[in-house]
């Protein structure tokens, strides 16, 4: 129900040891992953020392039959990797989003290499003036660009993947799960010593194709077995023995918490749990931790697709009739937190549809995953309000956002987060519900399987995993609270880094 934040980028790579066409599996790879991502799609192969790429806007296509062996011509090779993506750093105009789609590629006299990327670079400012002593004319539309010129600046220096890997790891503050391939076929996977955004690894049933996906639906899709989530600070390549996995660096496991509220598909596994069982629990937890409004209940609905898993959790523990009065309509896929601000509203109430006299003299329990700016939460309480609903509680399974997030997420200034200046109580009254019910940080963790320092919850807590990530939001919270107006995500801002 809420507008939701953007994530951005899936990835995908693949590499065939017996040498097959690896297209089809980058490509259903992908498509099993555009959720993460609806801007832009790119596909990447390698073939005896030349890469071929394709990018474009919009969703991962569908293929016509009559088409394949163009697609065949045009993205030949064994190795290749794929990239969907959600823009949370840079332009967002058409121009400026097709440049900034992934993957990328840099290259410098005998160096070349390529790389599809998941996550957001917060020292960004450092990078790209490192980056200008050895390309002068270095510019760039995406955060993907930033570390692949780091990573081949290292490789030059070096001559070593691995060691370009671990200064790529050791020197760049954010989140990073990257896939990629050397010019001379090198396929590889490196995860930030925090290990911030998923990327697992998997293989084909006969061991002939190993892959790294953002989810393991990636690798489901293609019918492989998911072998292991990349450790924080993990380097791994394949070679004909399968994975060979070497730790580089460690810090404090940090998984990104949002995935499990909100982005990450319901099939996919963290943790060896699939998410729509722990999202089940989350709905368990809140009817556990507000028991007077399930009391006071008549029935519970959910915001489709989100809210669906912790609905049946809710109805599943509290005894309460799940009615299934809320649909959306399949086809029109236009996500209503990826849209620009204008198109927003024009979008939400044609996405959802809400039957009215199922809610009509009704107290409802409406299950949703989180609540962000707000506004399209008004817009859909009033809606039920309009249809005859008596009461409105909200359920929440993802604990009030109190700060931004810096790896990945957009939502990035205290300014556009409604639970960073008002209680749930205040929350309450600017949608117009009966009441906000957040399920608790602490139930969340439990219900997740990680221990609590093994998450990131900075933008629930505040304490953010990355050193200049932390400076950043404590200097800007103190503006916030003083009244200052945020100019645009922080992590952007020139002034903040004594740039001009």
């Amino acid at each position: 129900m809420g507008e939701h934040p953007k994530i951005a980028c899936g990835v995908f790579g693949a590499i065939s040891l017996s040498k097959q066409p690896i297209f089809p599996y980058i490509y259903w790879g992908l498509r099993a992953q555009n959720h993460r991502g609806h801007q832009s799609h790119g596909f990447l192969t390698y073939l005896n020392g030349e890469f071929y790429a394709y990018r474009s806007l919009d969703l991962v296509p569908k293929i016509k039959t009559s088409a394949i062996h163009e697609w065949f011509k045009r993205l030949p090779g064994y190795v290749g990797i794929g990239n969907v993506r959600y823009t949370t750093s840079g332009k967002t105009d058409e121009k400026s989003l097709l440049a900034g789609t992934q993957p990328v590629i840099a290259s410098t006299n005998n160096f070349k290499v390529a790389i599809s990327f998941n996550g957001n670079v917060v020292n960004t400012f450092q990078l790209k003036n490192e980056i200008c002593k050895h390309f002068p004319n270095f510019t760039y539309e995406c955060d993907a660009d930033l570390i692949c010129h780091k990573l081949l600046i290292e490789l030059k220096r070096w001559n070593s993947l691995e060691e370009a890997a671990k200064a790529c790891i050791e020197n760049i503050d954010g989140a990073f799960s990257v896939a990629g391939i050397t010019k001379d076929g090198k396929f590889f996977a490196f995860k930030d010593p925090h290990g911030i955004r998923p990327l697992c690894a998997g293989y084909s049933p006969e061991r002939s194709v190993y892959a790294f996906s953002s989810e393991s639906v990636g690798l489901d899709i293609n019918g492989f077995y998911r072998d292991f989530e990349l450790e924080p600070g993990e380097f791994v390549t394949v070679s004909e023995k399968g994975f060979e996995r070497k730790q580089l660096k460690r810090e404090r496991k940090a998984f990104c918490a949002f995935e499990f509220a909100y982005f990450a598909r319901p099939d996919s596994i963290f943790n060896d749990k699939h998410v729509y069982e722990i999202r089940e629990e989350f709905g368990r937890n809140l009817v556990r931790e507000y028991p007077e409004a399930v009391k006071d209940a008549d029935m519970v609905i959910s915001m489709p697709e989100t809210g669906d898993d912790a609905a049946f959790g809710v109805h599943e523990e509290s005894g309460l009739r799940w009615e299934r009065a809320t649909r959306r309509h399949r086809y029109v896929t236009e996500r209503a937190f990826i849209l620009l601000e204008k198109e927003r509203y024009a979008t939400i109430d044609k996405k959802i549809n809400i039957l009215a006299s199922k809610v009509k003299g009704k107290k409802i329990i409406v299950v949703d995953d989180s609540i962000v700016r707000g506004d399209t939460t008004r817009v859909t309480i009033e809606k039920l309000r309009r249809m005859g609903a008596k009461k409105v509680y909200l359920f929440v399974t993802y604990p009030r956002i109190i700060g931004p997030c810096f790896y990945g997420i957009d939502m990035a200034t205290y300014g556009q987060l409604i639970g960073a200046k008002h209680t749930p109580e205040e929350i309450a009254k600017i949608i117009g519900a009966d009441a906000v019910c957040y399920q608790s940080i602490d139930g969340l963790v439990k219900a997740t399987g990680f221990r609590k320092d093994e998450l990131c919850l900075g933008c629930l807590t505040g304490e953010y995993p990355t050193p200049l990530a932390q400076k950043i939001a404590d200097e800007m919270k103190k503006r916030f609270l003083e009244g200052c107006e945020e100019p645009g995500r922080l992590y952007e801002i020139p002034e903040f880094f004594g740039e001009s």
